[in-house]
């Protein structure tokens, strides 16, 4: 009885911050939403989001509140971190990615990108927000300039950390890798959110896996070249790729228990230079997304086993695999998500809703992990709420809108509100007056 008795207390102490920290929304919104537009209008690739940290420094350093802020910049080449101390308590990581892709805008927003860059093998490329990143730097900026001006309703060290490529898949782990741990307060919990398709205005989140593990994977199959005419003279790497991409398809239709989750896609292959022409060899790409280590450790031996196996039938030389990229599962602390999702309920009420896994993966995990602090990782809805779950009821939901990385993905501003309500909702749950 006691324990609960404290619990309602540290409840109605957090829902009173929580109010007084948030008096500050409404009159914030336009310059949270014109600063989004000017982000989403200016995107930049991984690890180029120059601009992108300016910008981010230049509002953190004009927030009323922020004045005595500690900010470091260019961890890990364009990383920023704002370090908020404001007396004792705990100490409270927000993360936001800040990088775009090579995407063609085709929003038609009046403030669409037409942002070109420079890819990883010097062309150029048209740049996009696809994945909604600039909405997670406005929402941590806004969310911060709310805490910073209502510091007598919190008590602790905040800390708002803005990443780097995320979706080179090696932002946290740079940033890790230039002293993170020693440039920052350690945290006693981080938190994270993603907006994702769904209804604006809801929160989704629940415990345990919620993210993929990754691995990127790639492999060059050799053979003996020679003229198209001739393929008896020959090893086909072609045919050899053909048959080895068929059968991965098998390994998690007949290798894996139907009742776990694993994913194995071929997303690219590349052979030859001419038509009457059998090359020396060919190369695919691919990419496995799993959520048990066991299931994990099983898919990556079953390809090498294929892609070995089909060499060897095809009479072809030993091929080559190497592991590109490697992400952990992202799986939210059990004790520290309970603790967000009665936050969120008390808050949002019945706007809280689970969270499925995704089979999308995030490098997040790797800066608690680097400092073995517990994290939760949430997301947001992007869309008009009334079309969405009209959709959901019609079964059309993953065909009437489009997903992150689409083209046409472009979260309503609105949309925004629930983003920066969630951020100090989920910090105020640790944030409280001692």
């Amino acid at each position: 009885m006691a324990q609960e008795q404290r619990t309602q207390r540290q409840m109605a102490q957090q829902q009173t911050a929580v109010a007084q920290v948030l008096t500050g929304l409404e009159s914030g919104r336009e310059w949270y939403q014109d600063l989004y537009r000017h982000l989403h209008a200016h995107p930049e690739l991984s690890m180029a989001e120059f601009a992108t940290a300016e910008r981010i420094v230049t509002e953190l350093r004009a927030m009323a509140g922020a004045e005595d802020a500690e900010i470091v910049s260019r961890i890990g080449n364009t990383g920023v971190a704002a370090i908020l101390r404001n007396g004792p308590g705990p100490c409270v990581l927000l993360r936001a990615d800040m990088d775009a892709l090579p995407v063609r805008e085709d929003t038609g927003l009046a403030y669409a990108s037409t942002a070109t860059g420079i890819a990883p093998d010097g062309s150029t490329v048209p740049v996009m927000h696809a994945c909604g990143h600039d909405a997670h730097i406005t929402c941590q900026l806004a969310a911060y300039r709310l805490l910073a001006a209502r510091r007598e309703a919190w008590s602790g060290t905040l800390v708002a950390l803005f990443q780097p490529a995320e979706e080179a898949f090696d932002g946290a782990q740079t940033m890790v890798d230039d002293g993170l741990v020693d440039r920052i307060p350690k945290p006693d919990v981080a938190l994270a959110q993603h907006v994702l398709p769904g209804a604006a205005g809801t929160v989704m989140v629940s415990p345990g896996a919620i993210m993929a593990a990754c691995d990127d994977i790639a492999i060059t199959l050799h053979g003996k070249g020679g003229h198209g005419s001739a393929p008896h003279e020959t090893i086909d790497p072609v045919v050899l790729t053909a048959a080895t991409v068929m059968r991965l398809q098998t390994i998690v239709s007949r290798e894996v228990d139907p009742n776990a989750v694993a994913v194995i896609t071929v997303g690219r292959m590349e052979a030859g230079t001419k038509n009457n022409i059998i090359p020396e060899v060919a190369e695919i790409e691919l990419t496995v997304r799993t959520y048990d280590e066991r299931v994990r450790e099983r898919a990556l031996a079953a390809i090498e086993r294929v892609v070995f196996a089909e060499a060897l039938a095809s009479g072809a030389p030993e091929p080559e695999i190497r592991v590109v990229s490697r992400l952990p599962l992202t799986a939210n602390d059990p004790e520290v998500t309970e603790r967000v999702q009665r936050a969120f309920a008390a808050h949002f009420g019945d706007r809280m809703r689970p969270m499925d896994p995704e089979a999308g993966s995030e490098d997040f995990g790797i800066i608690p992990d680097a400092f073995g602090a517990p994290y939760c990782y949430w997301s947001f809805g992007a869309h008009d709420p009334d079309r969405w779950d009209s959709a959901v009821r019609a079964g059309t939901a993953g065909s009437d809108f489009p997903d992150c990385h689409s083209p046409r993905f472009a979260p309503l501003l609105d949309a925004l509100d629930t983003g920066v309500e969630a951020m100090v909702v989920a910090a105020l749950a640790w944030l409280g007056r001692p």
